[in-house]
């Protein structure tokens, strides 16, 4: 099997103009970025345990945390390094980009076989009690990979309750967690990311293989990935399979854990998805699974299986089949089919996102 590359080869670079891009302009996208630091403090910790997120007690941090670099990223055309700014090797929390490379795992079980029908109930191939009763016995796998399985209960020591409710646009600043009535499986679209976690523990059993190899031996590897990531479960999150003890990562570092990365290693996921899959001339994701993903909930225009999309035109100068990974502090992966940008931002205050954009599109001269 592949492993991730200890000296990954460097995208090849060109100059802003030979790329289609105006250098003036394209300098005063990468100033934006620099300027427009995250909201978030370097202490992620502190910030967790503060009640960012939630209140005490639901606010409890179960898996690892690391404080925080400065912004960075870099935008590529064609796989060709146009811009870069700060540390593009920093390795930090990525929060619910790792939710997209949940999705991509999906598509791997899909690819071999293990997962062919993401309309069947995840009961009917996954033997675990989160997966049990008339509810959550229901839950199929295209329910928890567009966010609307309304799966009920506790994992790991958290409970759906605590992200009921919850409103992206005013995260840490709005409450949640109250007892919304449940609606039945498939007929409401709630960001959550326990039922995120409940995904990742179907997939933990149909793989039989912690995760993180997964994504090391068919993604990371394959794709040039560097050895600088890791993909942390939380402390409560062993599950024996085949009688051998294994993590079960979550989709995200709400409560700490996730996948620490750099920018680099995410804009390789972004050139493998824009690149329908394929890296290298290798299938890596089964034909039509990107197309899957882009593919909008008919409960949210705006999302697809774990990635956010742009079909509602949220980003009014942005490519409206665009995909986009993006976690909470300001991570972004963008893939721009049209105009063949993929282009990271790590620690991009959120509010300064679309005007990021906007200035990558008026910097476009081809």
């Amino acid at each position: 099997m592949p492993v991730p590359s200890p000296h990954p080869a460097a995208f090849p670079a060109a100059v802003p103009g030979s790329l289609g891009f105006d250098p003036t302009r394209l300098a005063a996208a990468v100033a934006h970025a620099e300027g427009h630091d995250s909201p978030f403090p370097r202490d992620i910790l502190a910030h967790l345990e503060g009640g960012h997120f939630e209140a005490p007690p639901d606010n409890e941090v179960l898996g690892p945390t690391a404080p925080r670099g400065a912004p960075n990223g870099l935008i590529l055309r064609d796989g060709v390094l146009a811009a870069r700014w700060g540390d593009t090797r920093q390795v930090d929390m990525t929060f619910s980009v790792a939710k997209s490379c949940l999705s991509l795992l999906a598509g791997v079980a899909v690819g071999d076989g293990l997962l062919p029908d993401l309309d069947a109930p995840v009961s009917a191939s996954v033997r675990h009690p989160a997966f049990e009763g008339s509810r959550n016995g229901a839950v199929t796998w295209r329910m928890l990979l567009t966010q609307t399985s309304e799966w009920e209960g506790t994992l790991f020591g958290k409970a759906d309750r605590i992200d009921r409710g919850r409103d992206l646009a005013r995260e840490g600043k709005a409450p949640k967690g109250w007892e919304r009535p449940l609606q039945t499986p498939g007929a409401y679209w709630e960001y959550n990311d326990v039922r995120v976690n409940a995904l990742s523990l179907g997939l933990l059993h149909l793989f039989r293989r912690p995760l993180p190899e997964v994504w090391r031996d068919r993604v990371a590897g394959p794709i040039g990935s560097s050895p600088d990531w890791r993909w942390e479960a939380y402390r409560t999150a062993t599950v024996e399979i085949d009688g051998a003890p294994m993590p079960s990562v979550p989709g995200g570092g709400h409560w700490g854990g996730g996948i620490f990365t750099h920018a680099e290693d995410q804009a390789r996921i972004g050139l493998l998805m824009l690149n329908d899959g394929v890296w290298d001339g290798r299938r890596i994701l089964p034909e039509g699974w990107v197309a899957a993903s882009g593919q909008p909930c008919p409960l949210n225009a705006d999302y697809g299986l774990l990635w956010w999309l742009n079909r509602s035109g949220s980003f009014p100068r942005g490519d409206r089949a665009a995909l986009r990974a993006s976690g909470a502090g300001g991570h972004t992966i963008w893939v721009e089919p049209a105009t063949r940008i993929v282009a990271v931002f790590r620690w991009l205050d959120p509010a300064a996102l679309p005007d990021m954009i906007r200035l990558i599109a008026e910097a476009r001269t081809a």
